[in-house]
């Protein structure tokens, strides 16, 4: 099997894309999506999605396809760049999933190596400047089972680095721990509840990393 990495990322502007101004509309979620991304300017991506909503389907900036009670199904055709799913198009990384929650979208999609996702990154970035990373994960390779996820160490404060590092190297996280949270305060120049408190923080965002599922 080749090595792929998929990623999670987030956009926290309705005006990013026609589902998320939907969804920011109609105060719904929308994650049930399909489409169809090409990889040539020339060419047209099309999305479908489902809105389950009392809101009249004829006052929202999209085409409606069919409706069956609250649901409506809408089909977007992108002629150009103008949204993420489509701009991923541009570099052939295909959408996996994604889904607006009341303006906010998250997309999932894969990028064939790092220098792919690099590229793909950047030209989002530079497009939509509120994107946020959430997660990335590297898929297996051979028959090993598992996968890699990139942690994201730019979520720590430097303090919470610090904090984090300091303890890791004078054994806090051994067993037997050859350092007790006594010693890691003293040697910070901080009390143990503050000590805590950074150790806390730092754990659980570099925890999100490895246990979140990406959806």
């Amino acid at each position: 099997m080749s090595s792929g990495i998929r990623a999670t990322v987030e956009f926290d502007s309705p005006e990013v894309c026609p589902i998320a101004s939907v969804s920011a509309t109609t105060d719904s979620v929308v994650d049930s999506v399909s489409t169809s991304v090409v990889s040539t300017p020339e060419s047209t991506s099309v999305t479908e999605f489902v809105v389950d909503t009392d809101h009249d389907p004829a006052t929202l900036p999209v085409d409606p396809i069919f409706s069956y009670g609250n649901k409506h199904l809408y089909r977007i055709d992108h002629e150009d760049v103008s949204c993420p799913c489509s701009c991923l198009g541009e570099f052939g990384c295909p959408v996996d999933r994604y889904f607006a929650r009341r303006g906010s979208l998250t997309v999932v999609f894969y990028a064939a190596d790092y220098v792919e996702l690099q590229t793909a990154i950047g030209a989002l970035r530079d497009r939509f400047p509120g994107l946020d990373i959430k997660r990335l994960v590297r898929s297996p390779v051979g028959e090993s089972p598992g996968d890699s996820v990139f942690v994201d160490r730019s979520k720590l404060t430097d303090r919470q680095f610090e904090v984090l590092q300091t303890a890791y190297e004078r054994g806090y996280f051994d067993h037997p721990r050859r350092a007790n949270a006594t010693e890691i305060a003293a040697a910070l120049d901080i009390n143990q509840s503050t000590l805590r408190e950074h150790l806390a923080a730092a754990q659980t965002k570099l925890l999100g990393d490895v246990l979140e599922d990406g959806s």
